[in-house]
């Protein structure tokens, strides 16, 4: 299943945002999600807190997997 932009029917990308603090992994969920950043750094130091959840390994594993966003 792949999900399709409005502006032009290309599926769309997951990449590293260019708007980053550390890696650019949240900013680029975020854009994908459509969502604030924000929110999405927020609630990956919410998960950072969880025991059960290796947030740090996580971000991580997603910094080298997740290609940065063209120019």
């Amino acid at each position: 299943m792949e999900v399709y932009n409005d502006n032009n029917g290309a599926p769309r990308r997951l990449y590293r945002s260019h708007d980053k603090m550390l890696g650019g992994v949240c900013a680029g969920v975020a854009e994908y999600l459509n969502m604030d950043p924000t929110v999405v750094r927020v609630l990956a130091v919410v998960l950072f807190f969880v025991p059960l959840i290796p947030m740090l390994l996580i971000y991580l594993f997603m910094c080298l997997l997740i290609p940065n966003k063209p120019i």
